[in-house]
C-alpha cells in the first residue's frame, strides 16, 4: 500500500477554505432559490439543462448524467418539477423503454424568471468577488477538476 501524502497546514487550510466555501455558497444559492421561485438548485440545474436542449427535451438517462445525479435522484426530482407543472416526462418516440423530460411552457417561464434573481446572486457572491485574473484561474481550475473527476463519476 502506498504512504499517504499528507496535507501540509497551508494545503489544510486551503482545502478547509474551499470546502467552507463551496457549502456555503450553494447552501446560499439554495436558500434564494427556494425563497424567491420555489426551486431547489437541482431542480433549478435540470431546468436549465432542459431549457438548453433541442424542444426542450432531454431522455432521462441523459439528463440524470448531465446533471450528475442518479436517475433514482433525477426521478425523484423530476416527480416535483411535474406536480409543479414545470416539467412533463413522455416516452421516447425512437425507443418505448426510454422516458424522456420536457420542459413545459410554465416551467421555461418560471425558469426565465429565476435566472435574473440567481444571477445576481451568483454575481454577488461569487463573480463580483474576483477580479478577472482570479475568476480565470477558478474557471480553468474547476475546468480540469470536472474533466478528470467526469470519468470516475460515469
Amino acid at each position: 500500500m502506498a504512504e499517504t501524502r499528507w496535507l501540509d497546514a497551508t494545503q489544510q487550510g486551503q482545502w478547509r477554505s474551499y470546502l467552507d466555501g463551496s457549502s456555503l455558497l450553494l447552501e446560499l444559492l439554495d436558500r434564494e432559490l427556494k425563497a424567491t421561485h420555489g426551486l431547489t438548485m437541482s431542480e433549478y440545474e435540470i431546468l436549465v439543462r432542459l431549457s438548453e436542449a433541442p424542444g426542450r427535451t432531454l431522455r432521462m438517462a441523459e439528463l440524470a448524467q448531465m446533471a450528475y445525479h442518479s436517475r433514482s435522484r433525477l426521478s425523484h426530482t423530476c416527480a416535483r418539477l411535474e406536480a409543479k407543472g414545470l416539467v412533463v416526462r413522455v416516452p421516447c418516440d425512437d425507443d418505448k423503454r426510454g422516458v424522456n423530460a420536457v420542459l413545459t411552457e410554465e416551467g421555461y417561464a418560471l425558469l426565465g424568471e429565476a435566472a435574473h434573481d440567481h444571477v445576481r446572486t451568483v454575481r454577488q457572491h461569487f463573480v463580483d468577488l474576483l477580479d478577472a485574473e482570479e475568476l480565470a484561474v477558478v474557471g480553468r481550475v474547476f475546468a480540469r477538476i470536472a474533466e478528470q473527476a467526469r470519468p470516475a463519476i460515469g
